[in-house]
């Protein structure tokens, strides 16, 4: 649901399956949960919803909006449950921001890269099941550049013998920086207090969102050379922001997420194709199959009614439809799987939605722009790593640049060519920029930082994307905005990349592909059981803490009690520290 601009050279050319064939197939369900209360149809050009007589046993119907990783996962795991199952999304084809297209020349583009790391247990089970393995290139390593040259290499954590975090980490990139003096390295250690405390409570999480991560930092006493270097283009590449504009708690959490609660977790690897096409559109034809419904060119226009479960009332849906009309749907649950902008515009159109507080929060969360310049080059270009991380090179903005001609299968086979795709976050600066200036940037400055031996290559091709307010901002105080999976209405239900994080919630954090999924089975799973139905689908758990890790987590939990307790028999309130904080964070108080 969420929108990216398109210029450049390519044309996207996307074909659109007939409405009949995406139908879901209407056997009777030998459970009735409700009665079946007919589709009303409005003002559309286009085919009608399917409708039934009042008195036909049916299933209960569960309405997915959005067609990215979030909400193919709600529609898997309410597919699971025997619901039926109907997915409406914004772009023609459903796939989010995930989704490809081909140029008027058959080449492929996507608006983004993005990899999969260690962790994503519960992707590479997908993955698994659909027989698609091979999708994944192995591990690689990746480069940081400033424009004084390389910073350091990650190397692959995996391959080496593990050693308790954060040690291994330490030890195993300590050859590899280049730049960067072992005194800058050891100013990160006072983190270690924080990475034990911010999620110990609600209390201590709402405290550390409070503040931003240049705050913490700052305050741990990190030098400004490792924040320079190496903290803030982590942030930048992770959660598409510098620090000063992220929540403390949200660093943390992308930090311990992607680099520091196990050896091998900042290890990545890449689909050796789009997303989409690799591993979306496989997803798509298995839910297809199954009777899932996945309907594109269906933006939400208003929900006019919420579903009641516990009264047995069916919710009203209003979209627009391919050719100018629209539809309303009724279904006995929703899950909202879209991002920050479209949940927005959804809650402004629906008086049921802007009247509750949940919801009308999100008019308090911001955005951030991205952009992608793919381009086709007459020369072969040899990096020392396949993705490479480069930060300086523009004020405040993060940038990577992929050697696509290593990752992707299709770019291989030419040896006289490389494909290159530069993704550019909290890039609100660039997008004014002309295609041939941002093409500049690239071919300029980023490519010769890469690869000194480039020289000047000619551009074959190139596709140049705009996205707006296409990526969540885990500002300062965002939390109490962020939506939980379940929602004030027991038959609304929410999923996304983001959706709240803190104490107690799955181990995938920040702006990845592996919480939208994760949120959408934990979505898909709650729909299912508010409608009668047994859910079904697994949500695979993050890898356990280390055991040092989980005992420090332990006695920061018991200090915080204890100096609770202490300050509430001494009618001190709360002690200073952090705002908010009983205790407040180790680092605060040096």
């Amino acid at each position: 649901m969420r929108r990216c601009g398109r210029t450049g050279s390519t044309r996207r050319t996307l074909q659109q399956k007939p409405f009949s064939s995406l139908l879901p197939s209407r056997r009777p369900s030998p459970r009735r949960a409700h009665n079946a209360v007919p589709l009303a149809h409005t003002a559309s050009s286009g085919p009608s919803p399917p409708s039934q007589k009042d008195d036909t046993p049916r299933k209960p119907r569960v309405v997915v909006v959005g067609g990215g990783w979030a909400g193919f996962g709600s529609a898997h795991a309410l597919q699971q449950a025997g619901a039926d199952v109907v997915v409406l999304d914004a772009a023609p084809s459903p796939g989010g921001l995930a989704s490809s297209w081909k140029s008027s020349g058959g080449r492929t583009v996507e608006p983004g890269i993005k990899g999969f790391w260690y962790q994503y247990a519960n992707i590479v089970s997908l993955v698994d099941s659909l027989g698609i393995r091979d999708a994944f290139t192995p591990f690689t390593q990746s480069s940081f550049y400033s424009p004084a040259g390389l910073q350091v290499r990650s190397p692959i954590f995996q391959d080496q013998p593990r050693l308790p975090t954060p040690l291994g980490s330490f030890l195993y990139t300590a050859p590899f920086f280049t730049q960067l003096p072992l005194p800058d390295r050891l100013s990160a250690l006072p983190l270690v207090g924080p990475l034990l405390e911010y999620d110990t409570d609600q209390d201590a999480y709402d405290a550390y969102d409070k503040i931003s991560a240049w705050e913490l930092f700052r305050s741990a006493g990190v030098s400004r050379r490792l924040y320079d270097k190496f903290l803030e283009p982590m942030l930048l590449v992770t959660l598409f922001a510098p620090g000063h504009k992220l929540s403390a708690a949200a660093a943390l959490d992308a930090l311990y997420y992607f680099a520091l609660a196990h050896q091998p977790d900042f290890d990545t690897r890449w689909c050796r194709g789009s997303v989409s096409e690799r591993i979306l559109v496989p997803f798509a034809e298995r839910l297809r199959s199954r009777g899932v419904a996945l309907l594109g060119g269906r933006r939400v226009l208003e929900l006019r009614e919420p579903p009641d479960v516990r009264a047995g009332r069916q919710g009203r849906l209003l979209v627009s439809t391919p050719g100018g009309g629209t539809e309303e749907w009724a279904a006995d649950a929703f899950v909202l799987a879209v991002g920050v902008g479209a949940a927005q515009h959804i809650v402004a159109a629906s008086r049921p939605l802007a009247s509750s507080p949940f919801f009308s929060a999100f008019s308090n969360l911001a955005t951030t722009d991205a952009a992608a310049v793919r381009l086709w080059l007459d020369r072969r270009l040899r990096p020392a790593t396949p993705s490479n991380v480069l930060v300086g090179f523009d004020p405040g903005v993060g940038s990577t640049l992929f050697h696509l001609s290593e990752l992707q299968d299709e770019y291989r086979t030419d040896p006289g060519v490389s494909v290159v795709e530069a993704d550019f976050y909290h890039a609100a600066s660039l997008l004014p920029l002309s295609d041939d200036e941002l093409t500049a940037k690239v071919v300029e400055r980023m490519l010769p930082a890469v690869d000194p031996s480039i020289g000047r290559p000619h551009v074959i091709d190139r596709s140049v994307v705009r996205c707006r307010g296409a990526v969540s901002l885990f500002s300062p105080g965002c939390a109490s905005y962020m939506p939980t999976v379940r929602t004030p209405y027991n038959g609304i239900f929410m999923a996304g990349d983001w959706v709240r994080q803190g104490p107690g919630t799955h181990g995938a954090k920040g702006l990845c592909q592996e919480k939208a999924y994760v949120t959408g089975l934990q979505a898909g799973n709650l729909a299912a059981e508010a409608v009668g139905l047994r859910p079904h689908a697994v949500v695979l758990s993050s890898e356990a803490d280390e055991t040092h890790i989980a005992a420090g987590k332990e006695a920061a939990r018991q200090l915080r009690a204890t100096a609770r307790e202490a300050a509430g028999r001494l009618g001190l309130g709360r002690l200073p520290g952090l705002p908010g904080g009983p205790l407040g964070g180790f680092t605060l108080m040096r």
